[in-house]
């Protein structure tokens, strides 16, 4: 479990040390936007208080405390799913890293009211309208993880 922890303290703290970084150390939250490497890489100041892809923008405010509430259940059924049943560094790794993102995100919906986004990534030719943060991608990092690493077939528990 030790892992876990670990994993979700360093998703959620270079998540919300990136966002207050990109917004009030250079300065982002007064521009709104900042070409990096364009089109590869272009800061731009976003507050998403609907889900992913910005679904559900404008929802009732009921709507931001049942998000903060279903990532914190979220959290801690991953968290019991690992000490029931993970076994190796790379699941409770995942686990934390989707944890820490999860709560990193709904930190955010607390204290802002939404979830700060800043990173839009472009490449070949095609460009990319969403803008997301570091939370959301130890967030997919995790889910993924947790994917093809748990779920495998356990020889111990083999029945005849």
């Amino acid at each position: 479990m030790r892992l876990l922890y670990l994993f979700a303290a360093f998703a959620f703290l270079t998540d919300q040390l990136s966002k207050y970084g990109a917004l009030y150390g250079l300065g982002l939250s007064g521009s709104g936007r900042m070409e990096i490497f364009p089109p590869f890489l272009v800061f731009i100041d976003s507050l998403n208080t609907g889900i992913n892809f910005g679904l559900f923008k404008g929802a009732p405010e009921a709507a931001r405390w049942g998000l903060v509430g279903l990532a914190v259940l979220i959290s801690l059924a991953v968290a019991i799913w690992a000490a029931r049943s993970f076994r190796t560094g790379r699941e409770f790794a995942c686990a934390g890293l989707l944890i820490g993102g999860a709560l990193g995100n709904a930190l955010d919906r607390v204290l802002q009211g939404g979830v700060i986004d800043f990173l839009n990534m472009s490449c070949c030719g095609i460009s990319n309208p969403y803008v997301f943060n570091l939370a959301d991608v130890w967030v997919f990092a995790g889910a993924i993880g947790l994917a093809v690493f748990t779920g495998g077939s356990d020889p111990s528990k083999a029945q005849p």
